[in-house]
């Protein structure tokens, strides 16, 4: 009888073909401003960090590649980001609209969406959330860029084209060498691309919740609720905590205006989660700002969107299980439901081993290089949640770290389950159940 590929590790595939055709069009002499063929890890770093919508970089995208490597940059992010999956259904869709079961099944991994049959809708919110806000956002960006600072229109249009598909696209990707610092007190370039993040990184679910039920918040699904709910909390407790963290450092809040400072923490806190822009200099923050920019990242954001990490949803069931078990509730319940056994070994099995990534990246870089543990523990994070920002050393790494943070890139964003269950020989049913027992815990 002959076998097929489990669709999770169809995607696992996919998502490396497409690196490996990044690194191959990036080595490209033509994609590399000074005329020659970019080094191999050079190039494939860049790649994994395009489609894996992460935004470390080895070399300053802006001066480095060229208007075709760029472009291919671009592109990268745009499909890591809209899921390569995703991609192939609304293929399909357009071809003859009906989809093979498996073509089904195997979109549903990448999308994440809750039942085979909702494939086909959340394909085609993608497509028109993606285009709808990536135009929005460029246009505005090409406007302000043109009418403020002079720019060319070209040259407005092609950056603010630029930021705006690498902000909905939680990439973190900028032709600018500093990122965003330059605009830091500039509301009307910093605003639109945090709508972008926000937009991209909570989830298509959840958006496809909004769009059917947008007014009748009772009847949304939990996993909205849960996701909407986190987000504002984890922003609003971001932005309050840099406020307090920053307010006096003269390196970063502390020379600003009131107004100033409140825009730079509140981009700051959306940014921190997966995005990877900095309007302020991330080497410059207190140490207490980096170690909140650990519990940011490495939660990220909703769930089949394009932010990274271990996602708003598998923390908050985390923390109602705790909250039930210190209750002495038998059920993790919460806004009238209850959490099913599954979902809570799913959050388990993604928090383990999400953390069991991070501290094997940060034991092989540490063991490799010399910089200090809390800026190598700030790059890790930042690579394993597909965030981008860095303390600066990313590109002082010897070329096997920079390997470890592209292993990192690549498991956060394909996810640490469907890496699992790609290399996994399959679920199998057994024939029996061992008695039970209750072991001492704590």
């Amino acid at each position: 009888m002959k076998s097929s590929l489990h669709p999770a590790r169809v995607v696992a595939l996919i998502f490396a073909g497409v690196i490996l055709l990044g690194t191959a069009l990036l080595m490209l002499p033509a994609a590399s401003s000074n005329g020659l063929s970019a080094p191999l890890v050079t190039a494939l770093f860049t790649a994994v960090s395009a489609v894996c919508v992460t935004g470390l970089v080895v070399v300053d995208t802006g001066t480095y590649w060229t208007a075709l490597g760029q472009v291919v940059i671009l592109a990268l992010f745009q499909l890591g980001g809209f899921g390569m999956m995703t991609v192939a259904t609304l293929m399909g869709l357009l071809v003859n609209r009906s989809f093979r079961l498996r073509t089904k099944m195997i979109a549903q991994v990448e999308s994440r969406s809750l039942g085979v049959g909702d494939v086909t809708s959340v394909a085609k919110l993608v497509l028109v959330v993606t285009l709808v806000v990536e135009a929005a956002v460029a246009l505005l960006l090409t406007l302000r860029f043109h009418l403020t600072y002079d720019v060319d229109w070209p040259g407005a249009a092609w950056s603010g084209l630029f930021h705006a598909v690498s902000a909905f696209n939680n990439a973190g990707f900028s032709i600018h060498a500093d990122s965003l610092m330059g605009f830091a007190t500039d509301g009307f370039v910093l605003t639109p691309v945090m709508i972008a993040i926000i937009i991209g990184g909570i989830g298509f679910p959840v958006l496809q919740d909004l769009r059917t039920r947008f007014t009748d918040s009772r009847h949304w699904s939990l996993h909205t609720k849960l996701t909407l709910s986190g987000t504002a909390i984890l922003l609003l407790g971001g932005f309050v905590s840099f406020v307090f963290f920053e307010w006096a450092n003269p390196r970063t809040l502390g020379p600003m205006a009131l107004v100033d400072k409140l825009l730079s923490a509140i981009f700051m806190s959306v940014s921190a989660r997966t995005a990877g822009f900095n309007a302020l200099d991330i080497g410059a923050l207190t140490h207490e700002s980096w170690a909140l920019h650990y519990l940011l990242m490495f939660i990220g954001g909703g769930s089949a969107g394009t932010a990274g990490g271990v996602k708003i949803g598998t923390m908050a069931i985390l923390v109602l299980m705790v909250v039930a078990e210190v209750r002495g509730r038998p059920d993790c319940e919460v806004f009238g439901r209850r959490i099913t056994t599954a979902s809570q070994r799913q959050a388990i099995t993604v928090m383990v081993l999400g953390s069991a990534m991070v501290v094997l990246g940060t034991l092989v870089i540490l063991r490799e290089t010399d910089f200090p543990t809390d800026q190598v523990i700030f790059e890790v994070i930042s690579a394993f949640g597909t965030v981008g920002l860095s303390t600066g050393i990313t590109a002082a790494l010897p070329e096997s770290s920079q390997l470890m943070l592209s292993l990192l890139m690549y498991t956060g964003r394909v996810g640490t389950i469907t890496l699992a269950v790609s290399l996994a020989l399959g679920a199998h049913r057994m024939p029996y159940r061992y008695p039970e027992e209750h072991p001492i815990v704590g």
